[in-house]
């Protein structure tokens, strides 16, 4: 199975063969930063699965063991590599469709902020807004 996926403004587009390693919630300060949210939801390739199809992803050392890539355009965060690892971790939120990639457990939770929940429960409304792959090519 191919997984599609890239960056807000579609300057950068990726195929990664799965299925995935593992995909997982991330609470760590780091992914919180990284991401500028609650927590990172990561989807695991190994490194050779994953094709950057168009652009590729500007990258940041982010810490002694590990670096994060992102479009330099749009911002959009979309990896995050180990030192010493051969698997990277693509966002959850930068695939076409991210509702396949169900995560399966919790990573960094010392960092998990307390209410940090899907929120099943809040009112919901629908947006106006909707992005797809083409509008962004």
């Amino acid at each position: 199975m191919t997984y599609l996926g890239g960056c807000l403004c579609g300057r950068i587009h990726f195929e990664a063969e799965g299925p995935p390693i593992e995909v997982h919630y991330c609470h760590c300060s780091m992914c919180r930063r990284a991401t500028g949210s609650a927590f990172a939801v990561l989807a695991w390739f190994d490194t050779g699965d994953v094709i950057w199809t168009r652009g590729r992803p500007r990258i940041l050392r982010s810490s002694s063991m590990a670096e994060r890539g992102f479009c330099s355009e749009c911002g959009t965060p979309l990896l995050l590599r180990h030192d010493r690892d051969n698997r990277l971790a693509l966002m959850v939120g930068a695939f076409d469709r991210a509702a396949e990639l169900e995560p399966t457990r919790h990573d960094g939770v010392e960092a998990r902020l307390p209410w940090a929940d899907t929120g099943a429960r809040l009112p919901e409304r629908f947006t106006e807004e909707v992005l797809t792959r083409h509008e962004a090519a």
